[in-house]
């Protein structure tokens, strides 16, 4: 069974999401104490996190933060409906994705399956050779088997929706690859029309690159279409 640690004050909703998760091959662990679900997501016993925004005391973004500082454990939040802020700030500090309460579960098994298989890899990426287990651009090289990113020889901490975004627009460098292609092949879902899930994404892999040169974007935005990660003859 995958071990899911949920942090979140809410009693009955921790209970309702064991029961129902249990049956899906989901092991939940529960705790509603901001300290002790930090311990417990750096105990290196569970495969994601499920961690609510609004904790008492200490704030869901508090937990992230130092989550964050020591784990790249996969992490999704639980927003309060229409708290788009909330969301943002939660993807942009290293959140994988996010579910706004209340929610349906068979839309939480369907956000965590999708972590799942970002954070695990394909079964083809598992398996034998493959033509894109590694990717080299420019300075720029990601590979598959260790789900690494080394840009000059330095290795970059991504997340696994930012790996996975990363390896997509590789895959495609110098071709523009739409949101709503990048939402449905990272995030394993579509794209609702306010959802600003990829641009976060996006920026968030822009800071860790940095800029191929002076005033160069290494992703740059195609307006009203989506993304394209630009070929250069920089070598790593």
């Amino acid at each position: 069974m995958t071990r899911i640690l949920v942090i979140d004050d809410d009693l009955e909703l921790c209970e309702l999401l064991a029961d129902y998760l249990r049956p899906e091959g989901f092991e939940v662990e529960a705790v509603s104490d901001a300290g002790q679900g930090i311990n417990r997501a750096l105990s290196g016993a569970h495969s994601l996190v499920v961690l609510d925004v609004m904790l008492p005391k200490v704030s869901g973004f508090d937990v992230l933060r130092c989550i964050r500082g020591s784990s790249e454990i996969p992490v999704l939040m639980l927003t309060a409906r229409g708290e788009e802020i909330d969301r943002i700030v939660g993807l942009e500090m290293g959140a994988d994705d996010y579910l706004a309460k209340p929610f349906n579960p068979r839309e939480l098994v369907a956000r965590l399956r999708a972590i799942q298989r970002r954070t695990e890899g394909t079964a083809r990426e598992k398996g034998g050779q493959t033509a894109d287990e590694v990717l080299s651009v420019g300075d720029l090289i990601l590979d598959a088997r260790t789900r690494t990113v080394k840009k000059t020889g330095r290795h970059l901490s991504v997340t696994a929706a930012e790996f996975s975004l990363l390896r997509e627009l590789l895959l495609q460098a110098g071709q523009v690859v739409s949101r709503e292609d990048l939402a449905e092949k990272v995030l394993g879902r579509k794209l609702a029309v306010f959802d600003r899930s990829i641009d976060v994404h996006v920026s968030s892999l822009r800071k860790k690159l940095g800029q191929e040169s002076p005033g160069l974007e290494r992703i740059k935005t195609v307006r009203s279409v989506g993304y394209i990660y630009v070929k250069t003859s920089r070598k790593a």
